[in-house]
Parts: C-alpha cells; sequence; structure tokens
C-alpha cells in the first residue's frame, strides 16, 4: 500500500504545481482588459492657439479654443468654444461651441451654433452662415453639412437643406428645398 501511495505522490505534485499556473495565469490574464479601450483624456490645454502654414510658408489659417481635451484611445481632440480663421481675403471666421478634430486634424466636426462669417470686401456687408454641424476639411478650405442652413447679407436671407461650402473659391451650394428673400441695394442718386 506504500508503495502505491510512493508512486501517487509525483502525480499529486504535477497536479498541484498544474493548479497553481492555472491560477497564475487567470491571475495574469484579468490585469489585461478584455473590452474596449476606455476613453480617458491623457492631456488637458486652457486657452490655445494652433497656427498652420502652407506649403508656400503663408498662414493659411489660425484655430484658438478655450479648452482642448485628448483622447489617446483614438487619438481624436474634442474643442470647447473653437474660433477657426481663414487668413486669405477676405478673411473667413467659423464658431461653434464645440468640435471634434479628428486625428490628423484633416477633419474638424463643429457642433451647436456653427456660425460662417466672410467679411466683405470695400464696404460690402459680411455674409453669415449658420447651421447646427458643420464639417470642415481645413487644409481644403471646405466645408459640408447636411443640416438646414440659413446664409444673411445685410437684409437678404436664404435658407436651404444643406450646404458644400469652398472657402478658396467662394462657391457655395445649396441642397434641398432652398428659398430665399433678397433685397437689392439702394442705388446711389448723385
Amino acid at each position: 500500500m506504500r508503495s502505491r501511495a510512493a508512486s501517487l505522490a509525483p502525480l499529486a505534485l504535477m497536479l498541484l504545481l498544474a493548479a497553481v499556473t492555472f491560477l497564475l495565469y487567470r491571475a495574469v490574464q484579468s490585469d489585461t482588459p478584455r473590452g474596449p479601450l476606455r476613453h480617458d483624456p491623457d492631456y488637458i490645454i486652457e486657452q490655445f492657439t494652433v497656427r498652420r502654414f502652407g506649403v508656400d510658408g503663408r498662414l493659411q489659417h489660425t484655430l484658438t479654443a478655450a479648452k482642448m481635451v485628448h483622447f489617446p484611445d483614438d487619438d481624436t481632440s474634442l474643442v470647447t468654444a473653437p474660433h477657426l480663421l481663414y487668413h486669405r481675403q477676405p478673411a473667413t471666421e467659423v464658431f461653434a461651441q464645440q468640435a471634434r478634430v479628428s486625428k490628423d486634424g484633416k477633419e474638424i466636426d463643429l457642433v451647436n451654433d456653427v456660425k460662417v462669417i466672410r467679411h466683405g470686401v470695400a464696404g460690402a456687408a459680411d455674409t453669415m452662415m449658420e447651421t447646427r454641424l458643420l464639417k470642415v476639411f481645413p487644409d481644403d478650405e471646405t466645408a459640408t453639412t447636411r443640416t438646414p442652413v440659413v446664409i444673411t447679407k445685410g437684409q437678404s436671407v436664404v435658407n436651404g437643406s444643406g450646404l458644400d461650402l469652398n472657402n478658396a473659391t467662394g462657391i457655395t451650394v445649396l441642397h434641398g428645398r432652398v428659398t430665399a428673400i433678397l433685397h437689392r441695394n439702394p442705388a446711389n442718386k448723385s
């Protein structure tokens, strides 16, 4: 009987080592995340300005904002109170309550109270566009939205269901049902 117990001792020791190894493996595996990465910020910047220059060395646009929160899991940034200024003449300014900037900075999704102001030249009135959402491609100086848009210039008002805007060419294409009230400039009587 003793020989039988002696022959089972190595087997029992092997089972004990296997159980301890399994428990250690499970303990190590529980430290690694099993679900998607958490969307926690890795840095926060307040009151900042970013300037982008073109390939010719000229200042292309400036982004100023109250706050930026960067998320490392998808390398995006959430910006509070962004103000984007294009330095092309006439200057164009873009405002919103919030913006989401893609990881490469090539797409900016502006959200809530979006305003685009193209300043007039030679005393002409500014043109203002208002919408709820606007996707901006800053390097291309283009933007698009499929949400309702209101464009005003002086007393003239144009409404559309969306638009495509090209700041470099100055061309804006409205989508959907477009309505407008256009006022003529009073003729100079000299």
